[in-house]
């Protein structure tokens, strides 16, 4: 029996094929290559290229593999993109999902765990944030993932598909090894833009406010290690496999890190004096978005092992190696 990951060429999900096949998982990946990586596919996963929304593809691989479990993180992430192009987002996002469901349906697989978000939440009422705490997205991205949360749920009731949604936060990092990493086009997430500055293909690092309510005037975030993540993603998939019900879980390390503390650790690991300069605020940017991650430690016996350097370590050997990332994006 077999594990199907889709989007498993991208970033997250590259990373969880490689912990699953290390852990002697029969792996097989579903990815369209529109922002995944053929190169990062570990290579002993059975890869299929195709569309998650397309039925044919779909049932293909669901006939040809005996699958027993579905972990999804093929989405469309960019919060500004989502709001130029919301439709964009909804039909690729909740299509997907849709897709996806009815096709678990037809072919009797009843275990999903599935990539959310905190954008989920969109402005926090408090920090930490749980589980429970209302969802209100600010942006398209956010609405397509709380859409697809909520029909898990009603197909779940419908079809017996049981799943784990796991929200996390800002994600970092690289295998120990530096052959894979974190290569998006383009890029948007603060630790690659910070290391951008050492390896010479900018200036320096904007930081979008030094006024907002916290210790350093700069926004804090909860980051995690994308090892960590997936295993949580592993936890998850043996949760269900051992009978577990439907459950969300917040993860993160519960400790957020401002955007200055983020490019002192980068100073460190690198040696490099990476120049900052403060801008203005960017619009809908929460001061604070910082995990309370209790369900997902207490349920799943889930722990974050990495801490800010390593993350940030980790990330700076695979840029130092791959410094135009995979390269050919074909």
């Amino acid at each position: 029996m077999s594990i199907l990951v889709i989007g498993g060429a991208g970033y997250i999900g590259s990373h969880n094929v490689h912990a699953l096949v290390e852990r002697g998982e029969d792996v097989v990946v579903l990815d369209n290559l529109v922002t995944g990586h053929r190169q990062a596919v570990h290579p002993n996963a059975r890869f299929y290229e195709g569309d998650l929304r397309s039925a044919a593809d779909l049932d293909r691989v669901f006939s040809e593999q005996q699958i027993e479990a579905v972990m999804h993180f093929a989405a469309f992430s960019l919060v500004g993109e989502s709001v130029v192009q919301p439709l964009k987002y909804f039909n690729n996002n909740v299509g997907g999902m849709q897709s996806l469901l009815e096709g678990m349906a037809r072919h009797h697989v009843d275990r999903l765990v599935f990539s959310s978000t905190a954008a989920v939440y969109g402005e926090p009422e408090r920090v930490p944030i749980s589980e429970d705490d209302p969802k209100n997205p600010t942006n398209p991205y956010g609405e397509s993932k709380l859409i697809m949360e909520r029909m898990m749920r009603w197909a779940g009731e419908a079809c017996g598909i049981r799943w784990v949604s796991l929200r996390y936060f800002n994600v970092g990092g690289a295998l120990a090894d530096g052959h894979i990493g974190e290569d998006h086009h383009p890029e948007s997430h603060l630790i690659p833009l910070i290391l951008q500055v050492p390896l010479g293909r900018r200036s320096h690092i904007s930081i979008f406010g030094d006024d907002y309510p916290t210790r350093d005037g700069s926004c804090i975030r909860d980051y995690l290690h994308v090892m960590d993540l997936a295993d949580a993603h592993i936890r998850a998939l043996d949760y269900l496999k051992d009978g577990g019900s439907p459950l969300v879980c917040n993860l993160g390390n519960g400790q957020g890190f401002s955007v200055f503390e983020m490019v002192e650790a980068a100073r460190k690991v690198t040696g490099h004096p990476v120049p900052a300069k403060v801008e203005g605020r960017r619009a809908g940017d929460p001061a604070q978005l910082v995990a309370s991650s209790d369900r997902a430690r207490t349920v799943l016996g889930w722990q974050p092992e990495a801490g800010i350097e390593e993350i940030i370590a980790s990330a700076w050997n695979w840029h130092v190696q791959h410094p135009q990332g995979f390269g050919d994006r074909s």
